[in-house]
């Protein structure tokens, strides 16, 4: 499988909006601040479950999530894990003003797509809004479960395929280089954790319309996301005027009441680490991966 996605680009993106990021992102923390009541879930009584151990905050951005999950659970290891170093200084950064001796989550500077952590370490791992930038979801989704243990809790958001299509289709009549990224749907979404070999994934949705004033905005927005055209099919030029204002005066066409939409699609789900010896499907074919200790071997006497 080819990634249309420059995952160096990526990281230069974010790593220049780390300084700005928190002043343009109230939708991402949003989106966050509802993926985060899920967890109420693991402290009800009733369940009789232990605090988690190693939580994980997985594409961390300024680190908000991971320094509340601290404070849920404060003797808990938390690592807060991003792509981009910069981002991981704001962590440090939110993190400052705790009190002497308490802990704090971890920064680390790691790849989605290869998590430098131990088979089965981690009870929750949380990512909200990064999966977007990964091409190959089953691949992902069978390294989340190498180190999900046995019945811990995977939370994850991302963006789904309506997300800024009156972008992508005014930059359509303008220009025929990409400009949006593809965003897997929630039933492909659904469909590799299946794979993956999940139990119980609960998948749902929300639609966010955000309104801006020109398409000028919504780009200058967009830039301080770190959310840039990362396809590897990018046009490397500058948008040129001309572009841009056939862009504009497209995207024209959807202005309602003053303000030039811009839908945001968001897909939530959350889903268990299965038991082991659990099989991963891989191309139609159930993989079952079982660690040579456990294997009986039968000596000859």
């Amino acid at each position: 499988m080819t990634d249309p996605f420059d995952h160096r680009q990526i990281r230069r993106a974010f790593s220049r909006a780390a300084h700005g990021y928190d002043g343009a992102a109230a939708l991402q923390r949003e989106v966050g601040a509802r993926l985060m009541e899920q967890l109420d879930y693991l402290d009800d009584p009733a369940l009789g479950r232990a605090p988690p151990q190693r939580v994980v905050d997985l594409g961390c951005g300024p680190g908000h999530a991971a320094a509340a999950m601290q404070r849920r659970w404060p003797k808990a290891q938390v690592l807060a894990l991003d792509l981009a170093l910069p981002m991981l200084r704001q962590t440090r950064r939110h993190a400052g003003g705790w009190r002497p001796f308490a802990r704090r989550p971890a920064p680390v500077c790691a790849d989605a797509r290869a998590l430098p952590l131990r088979d089965a370490s981690v009870d929750v791992l949380f990512s909200n809004l990064c999966l977007q930038w990964v091409e190959d979801l089953p691949a992902v989704f069978a390294g989340f479960r190498r180190v999900l243990k046995p019945d811990g809790l995977l939370l994850v958001s991302t963006f789904g395929p309506d997300t800024l299509h009156e972008l992508r289709e005014a930059f359509a009549q303008a220009d025929d280089a990409p400009h949006v990224s593809p965003f897997a749907s929630i039933a492909q979404f659904g469909d590799a954790l299946i794979a993956a070999g999940f139990k119980n994934p609960v998948l749902d949705r929300d639609e966010f319309v955000l309104g801006h004033p020109d398409l000028a905005h919504l780009m200058r927005e967009l830039r301080a996301l770190g959310a840039t055209n990362a396809l590897r099919e990018r046009r490397r030029s500058l948008t040129g005027r001309a572009r841009f204002a056939r862009a504009a005066q497209a995207y024209e066409a959807f202005r309602r009441d003053g303000r030039l939409p811009a839908t945001w699609e968001v897909i939530y789900a959350q889903a268990w680490g299965p038991p082991p010896g659990t099989p991963i499907r891989s191309g139609g074919v159930d993989e079952v991966r079982v660690p040579a200790d456990r294997i009986p071997v039968r000596r000859r006497g």
